[in-house]
């Protein structure tokens, strides 16, 4: 074990913190960190949108599904897929700019936006800070986008609350490491995986809320799964992609 390792091994998402703002030095660590996450083909397809204006935070929290640690959070980070930059580079050299009509280009931009979530979370523990990702930045996502003035070709995909956390929520157990690590080829025994972890996952909600939440891991995540979200929380993404320039056109193929 090392620093980095032990860092990455505690994780937790705080979702209260203290009033008080991290320093510019902490800060300009955290988004260097993101900035040097690697992209694909190094296309850099990844724009971050530092927000610490308290009305600003206000709308987002709004925005987001009233997650006020929005708001109690000094910092909040927009994490966006940024392929107008490309865009700039094909009119510089005057070539066409068709690959973004692939539907290959969603997962390009999302992946580098995680690549680069996980430095700058990585970054800000290592600095004592406290974070938690927010993916309800796409809820209203046609919002965050007049609110950030964020040009054709660029998608808001998660934000990252930064601050010093109060009230540590301690480490939530995982799955147990055979459903997660799958040698040569898939291990299809997740059922047995799950049922395990269900009882697990039980007894620490438990112990979390004082015997207020008896809950298993599958009653959790197939509440959550039950919806369709484009028809409830998320319905405005497919407006917002093909507002944005993403039209997926290789599908109709």
């Amino acid at each position: 074990m090392n620093d980095v390792i032990t860092t990455l091994t505690s994780h937790r998402s705080f979702r209260k913190y203290k009033d008080q703002q991290i320093p510019n030095d902490h800060l300009d660590a955290i988004l260097n960190s993101a900035q040097s996450a690697p992209s694909w083909i190094h296309g850099q397809q990844v724009s971050i949108i530092v927000i610490q204006d308290k009305e600003r935070k206000e709308k987002l929290a709004d925005y987001c599904g009233n997650q006020k640690h929005i708001i109690e959070a000094p910092t909040f980070l927009v994490f966006c897929a940024d392929f107008n930059r490309a865009k700039i580079a094909s009119e510089i050299e005057k070539v066409p700019f068709n690959a973004i009509n692939d539907t290959d280009m969603l997962l390009v931009g999302a992946t580098d936006v995680g690549i680069a979530l996980s430095n700058a979370i990585a970054a800000s523990e290592s600095l004592g800070l406290g974070t938690v990702p927010i993916g309800g930045i796409r809820r209203k996502p046609l919002n965050v986008i007049e609110l950030l003035n964020l040009p054709k070709y660029v998608i808001p995909i998660a934000g990252l609350c930064v601050g010093y956390g109060l009230n540590d929520p301690g480490l939530n157990p995982r799955l147990p490491k055979n459903a997660f690590v799958h040698n040569e080829e898939y291990d299809n025994n997740q059922a047995s995986y799950i049922n395990t972890y269900n009882e697990t996952f039980r007894q620490h909600q438990l112990k979390k809320s004082n015997g207020e939440r008896d809950v298993t891991w599958t009653n959790k995540i197939s509440g959550f799964y039950k919806e369709q979200h484009y028809n409830h929380n998320y319905s405005e993404v497919p407006t917002m992609l093909k507002q944005q320039g993403f039209t997926c056109k290789d599908i109709e193929k």
